[in-house]
C-alpha cells in the first residue's frame, strides 16, 4: 500500500531532493529519473526504482500502475505525492507524473564484452549533460555495446544527462575510467580505435570499419589531446561546408556512428 506525502518538509522529500546536487549523489549512490517514458524504459530494462513519487491521477495509467505494483514487489516504495512535490524533486515547473529514486550503476571494463558489439562509444571530458545523454541515445538506436567515459566527464547520473537520455541510460553499459587504463585494456584485444579530428584530412567515408571499432570523440571545446589522437589507429573528419569548424560533440558522434554501422552493414 502506497503512503501519501505532500508536505515540502518531509525528511524523505529533502532528502531525495539533494539527489540533484553531485555530492549528495555519490554520499548516497542514488540518482533520480524523471517521467513515466523513461521509468517504464528502465522497468523494461530491468531496473526498478528504490523509491517511486507518483501523482495521484497518474496511477490510474496501465504504465504507472504497473511501475508502482513491480517496484513494491522488489521491495522499493511507492510514495503518492502531488505536482508541488514532483516539482521540487525534479527541478521542473512541469513535472513528469513519475519520479523514481535508483540505486547509481556502471561496469568495469573487465565487465565489457568487445565482441558483443560491432560499435563501442568512448567520450573524453565530455562536459555537457545534454551531449551525454544524447550520446546515449546514439548509443542504444545503433545497438553499442556501451559507452566508455574516460578521465573527467560530466556525471551520467546528473537529472539533465539522465533526462536527455530519455531512458538510454539504463540501456546502453556505461563504463568509466583513466586514459591509461582505457588504452591498456583496448591494446590487450581486437578493436580499433577512431578519433574524429580537425587535424587530419582523412574523409570520415573513406576508412573500413571493422568490428569492434571504439568510436573517440574528444571534449566539446579543446578536442582530444595530442596524445590520444597519437594512440588513435585512425583519425577521420567530417567535411564542413559552412563557416563552422565543427559539429557538437553528440552530432558529429551520431554521424560518424552511423557511418560505422552502414559500413558494417555493407
Amino acid at each position: 500500500m502506497a503512503r501519501e506525502i505532500t508536505a515540502f518538509s518531509n525528511p524523505l522529500v529533502k532528502r531525495m531532493r539533494n539527489l540533484r546536487d553531485k555530492r549528495h549523489r555519490r554520499e548516497e549512490g542514488l540518482f533520480l529519473a524523471e517521467g513515466l517514458r523513461i521509468l517504464t524504459e528502465a522497468r523494461e530494462a530491468g531496473r526498478l526504482p528504490a523509491y517511486l513519487f507518483f501523482a495521484r491521477d497518474s496511477a490510474q495509467h496501465p504504465l504507472a500502475q504497473a511501475l508502482i505494483a513491480e517496484t513494491e514487489a522488489a521491495g522499493g516504495e511507492a510514495i503518492e505525492t502531488n505536482a508541488d512535490i514532483l516539482s521540487k524533486l525534479s527541478g521542473k515547473d512541469n513535472p513528469g507524473a513519475v519520479v523514481g529514486v535508483y540505486p547509481e550503476f556502471t561496469v568495469e571494463l573487465s565487465d565489457l564484452d568487445r565482441t558483443g558489439a560491432g560499435i563501442w562509444l568512448v567520450a573524453e571530458r565530455l562536459r555537457d549533460p545534454g551531449n551525454l545523454g544524447t550520446i546515449l541515445r546514439t548509443g542504444d538506436a545503433i545497438g553499442a555495446g556501451g559507452l566508455i567515459l574516460i578521465d573527467d566527464c560530466v556525471d551520467p547520473f546528473s537529472v539533465e544527462a539522465v533526462r536527455a537520455s530519455m531512458g538510454a541510460l539504463f540501456t546502453v553499459p556505461v563504463a568509466r575510467a583513466r586514459w591509461e587504463d582505457f588504452h591498456a585494456w583496448l591494446r590487450a584485444g581486437p578493436g580499433q580505435l577512431v578519433g574524429l579530428s580537425l587535424d587530419t584530412d582523412q574523409d570520415y567515408r573513406a576508412p573500413a570499419y571493422p568490428a569492434p571499432t571504439f568510436l573517440l570523440t574528444g571534449n566539446e571545446a579543446q578536442g582530444m589531446p595530442e596524445h590520444m589522437a597519437a594512440a588513435c589507429d585512425v583519425l577521420v573528419k567530417i567535411p564542413m561546408l559552412g563557416k563552422a569548424d565543427s559539429l557538437n560533440a553528440a552530432v558529429a558522434t551520431a554521424v560518424m556512428a552511423y557511418q560505422v554501422l552502414d559500413a558494417q552493414r555493407g
